[in-house]
């Protein structure tokens, strides 16, 4: 597999890192920028939004991510997906200033391009 065949969206579906069963959904797309480094957005419940960046070696990406939070406060954490193949990333994130008892996970399968038969 290549830093290539990752480009693309992915609908994701993770728990926090905390030990409630909060859960959430969203999307995550992935691009490359002009040094062929991960460059990635998450969109998560349709309200937050995430963005980092990040590095691919033997089917494992690793993404360093940062968002907005409350009081406009910025928090940071990374992301550690297997690349099982290029349609499933299976992963786990950590937060800096998360529960250093838990870990996140997030679970990504690739939004392909369906196209709509009309009767």
């Amino acid at each position: 597999m290549t830093i290539q065949d990752l480009v693309g969206t992915f609908s994701i579906v993770g728990s926090n890192q905390d030990a409630t069963d909060n859960s959430y959904k969203g999307t995550l797309c992935l691009s490359l920028n002009e040094d062929k480094r991960i460059v990635a957005k998450w969109t998560i419940n349709s309200t937050e939004y995430q963005y980092g960046t990040g590095f691919f070696k033997n089917n494992i990406l690793v993404i360093n991510f940062y968002y907005k939070g409350l009081e406009n406060k910025t928090y940071k954490g990374v992301v550690v997906y297997k690349c099982i193949h290029r349609d499933v990333l299976e992963g786990f994130w950590s937060e800096k200033h998360g529960n250093p008892n838990f870990l996140g996970t997030e679970n990504c399968f690739r939004v392909k391009n369906t196209k709509i038969i009309l009767n």
